[in-house]
């Protein structure tokens, strides 16, 4: 899967064991599914899991991880990643603005890129034979990119992958769920809290101030092929700064999980959260405890994203800053009613 800030890849096997220790669960919610590695895991567990985001490339990587089956889409899209991966380079809107205009990636990858995206939209695909080639597509984007793993810059000198030439390969969609099938939504986060129905709902929101939107503004842009206008040096879609989530405003943080977890009606919650975040575990827990019913809170410490771990530089290149700290804890939040 792609490199994503807040991947809970490591926390994956935690997750799964403290929603196994609910008993009658069969079907989860995820509420904001980022790379859809939690839901991937879940519905390879046997759960039925629908999950939702509002960034359409989220959604995308969720119709294919979440969503589509093995059996019904891979014969065909092994077909089609076989078909793209023979086209040759064709520059068009991705090189000239990511490689161009700014050097997330080397033109002869642009090409190709460009080259296969059109080919992709000129297919007329089902909805989940897209996602899935889609997300093959930005899987070799991200193999062959010119960052930390987020794209609000590139690096300075290329990247050694960079050089790499960009090849599409099969995703890992998985078998049918025994639990039945799974969905994926692109709903705002309250909406889909009123309309999506599980045994327990999994909630991992923003955390802080960091758009996801804004880290991730190229992935966005490749799924949704508007070719929208850009600003500034990592030349990010102008709607970055008006689709701004109400999790990523200190003021307004703690009022949106409030509301949020108004709008929920489920028996049981899993939610994970950062110390890093603008709520505490005081804050959580005090929120969790005014349902009533039974809390759990789980601690695990984990290595900040490599960009911490590079330190901070300027645009030149010179580093002009220290930074404050190299690990967090990550929380596990578990809330039963008292009928669950």
């Amino acid at each position: 899967m792609i490199k994503y800030l807040g991947s809970k890849r490591r926390l994956v096997p935690e997750i799964l064991s403290q929603i196994r220790a609910v008993p009658g669960v069969r079907s989860v919610v995820d509420l904001f599914s980022g790379t859809a590695r939690v839901g991937h895991a879940l519905k390879g567990a046997g759960y039925r899991v629908l999950a939702n985001d509002h960034n359409a490339y989220a959604e995308t990587l969720a119709r294919c991880y979440v969503e589509a089956d093995r059996e019904a889409v891979e014969r065909e899209a092994r077909l089609l990643i076989r078909e793209f991966n023979a086209l040759p380079g064709e520059p068009g809107y991705f090189t000239e603005t990511f490689c161009s205009r700014s050097r997330f990636f080397q033109p002869h990858n642009g090409a190709r890129i460009d080259a296969i995206r059109e080919a992709i939209e000129a297919k007329g695909l089902p909805p989940l034979l897209k996602a899935v080639v889609l997300v093959s597509l930005m899987e070799a984007a991200d193999r062959v990119d010119s960052t930390t793993g987020l794209q609000m810059a590139f690096l300075k000198q290329w990247a050694h992958r960079a050089h790499n030439d960009l090849e599409m390969r099969m995703v890992n969609v998985q078998p049918r769920s025994a639990g039945g099938p799974c969905e994926a939504h692109g709903l705002d986060a309250e909406q889909a809290a009123r309309k999506l129905q599980g045994d327990l709902v999994y909630l991992d929101p923003p955390y802080n101030q960091h758009s996801y939107l804004s880290n991730y503004h190229i992935w966005e842009t490749l799924v949704r092929w508007d070719k929208p206008e850009v600003y500034g040096k990592a030349c990010k879609r102008v709607d970055c700064r008006e689709r701004k989530s109400v999790f990523n405003s200190r003021k307004h943080a703690a009022d949106a999980m409030r509301r949020l977890l108004k709008a929920l009606n489920a028996s049981a919650l899993l939610i994970s959260f950062s110390d890093e975040g603008y709520l505490s575990r005081g804050d959580l827990e005090s929120m969790l405890r005014a349902r009533g019913g039974e809390l759990f809170v789980r601690e695990t410490g984990y290595r900040r994203y490599v960009g911490a771990q590079i330190g901070i530089h300027n645009l030149r290149g010179e580093k002009v800053g220290q930074v404050s700290h190299l690990k967090n804890t990550e929380f596990l939040f578990l809330w039963r009613s008292n009928y669950s």
